[in-house]
């Protein structure tokens, strides 16, 4: 069963943060530049918070607020709800689908230490199911001796 350690050696473990005392619209072009759906908020080292496009969107343009003068501190999820590395894939989806999440930072020894999205979750169970296929498929075909003995 793979690991979260396993989706990091894969997908790599650039994590982008920004203060809390960044405006809006500065983490949204962090977010923009890099091409990611979120960005962690920490503060004195600490993690504190995750501001995502959808906190955008419902905590500054929904109130009509410019996200030139709203600040992170505003508009950030407080309640950041983390991984570890040894964490199971199996575990990771079951908390994104039941808190609704679609970003879980990896914190290791209270270090972030990488960041896992929806989209990379889905994409490791959909290979391991690849190989389970492949596997049985090769089996069914003959292509892996049988652990049944041959009737004659």
């Amino acid at each position: 069963m793979r690991t979260v350690e396993d989706l990091l050696n894969e997908k790599g473990r650039d994590v982008w943060f920004v203060s809390p005392d960044a405006t809006v619209h500065q983490a949204t072009r962090v977010m923009f530049e890099r091409n990611i759906g979120a960005v962690l908020v920490c503060s004195g080292g600490s993690l504190v918070g995750i501001l995502s496009e959808r906190d955008c969107i419902r905590r500054v343009m929904l109130h009509g607020r410019s996200s030139h003068d709203v600040l992170v501190a505003a508009a950030m999820t407080t309640a950041v709800s983390t991984v570890t590395p040894h964490d199971h894939v199996d575990h990771c989806m079951q908390r994104m689908t039941h808190e609704r999440l679609r970003h879980l930072p990896v914190v290791d020894d209270n270090n972030v230490v990488g960041m896992i999205s929806i989209g990379d979750v889905v994409k490791a169970q959909l290979s391991e199911q690849e190989l389970l296929i492949t596997g049985l498929e090769s089996y069914i075909h003959g292509a892996t001796p049988s652990p049944y003995p041959a009737t004659p």
